[in-house]
């Protein structure tokens, strides 16, 4: 039989764990921003002068994506890419480091986007999600945000429905 002793819990500063949460909570905002197609919620992630970097998974589908800079284009931008999509995004192994006013977050990003005028058609990324963030308030938003695709199973036509053949990809 094996016994668990229980150590006292570690004496912590509560508004370390309070900025972890803020931070990662920038990301939910994000993704729950697209998934629920709410522009306010999406645009609430992010710093005015952020930027999205998503050309590393874009060229790994044959297209070429510049760098989106500023909140504005960034809803913008998601906004209409996203119209045609319903998607669900799945965030995990949020790992945050907190340095003063500023932050840096990695996490796993399960993102999958079904063309919403058939279903049957699909692109599921699990992607790397390489985040700074800074104080805004009471909370965080995102400044930099690069996405890293590891793998994707299906479609990239229904992501790049102008820019890569119906089953297309590399």
């Amino acid at each position: 039989m094996h016994t668990i002793t229980r150590r006292p819990a570690p004496t912590r500063d509560l508004s370390l764990a309070s900025d972890r949460y803020e931070a990662i909570d920038a990301l939910h905002r994000f993704a729950a921003g697209q998934d629920l197609r709410d522009l306010q919620l999406l645009a609430s992630a992010f710093t005015p002068d952020a930027w999205l970097d998503f050309t590393q998974p874009a060229r790994k589908f044959g297209v070429e994506m510049p760098v989106v800079r500023g909140r504005q284009a960034i809803v913008s931008t998601l906004g209409a890419a996203l119209a045609d999509l319903d998607t669900t995004h799945t965030v995990s192994n949020a790992r945050v480091a907190i340095d003063g006013a500023a932050a840096s977050l990695h996490a796993l990003v399960e993102a999958q986007h079904l063309a919403r005028a058939d279903h049957s058609r699909h692109l599921l990324l699990k992607n790397h999600y390489w985040v700074d963030l800074e104080r805004s308030g009471d909370g965080w938003a995102i400044a930099t945000l690069r996405i890293v695709n590891a793998w994707h199973r299906g479609d990239p036509a229904v992501l790049f429905p102008d820019r890569v053949p119906t089953g297309g990809g590399r």
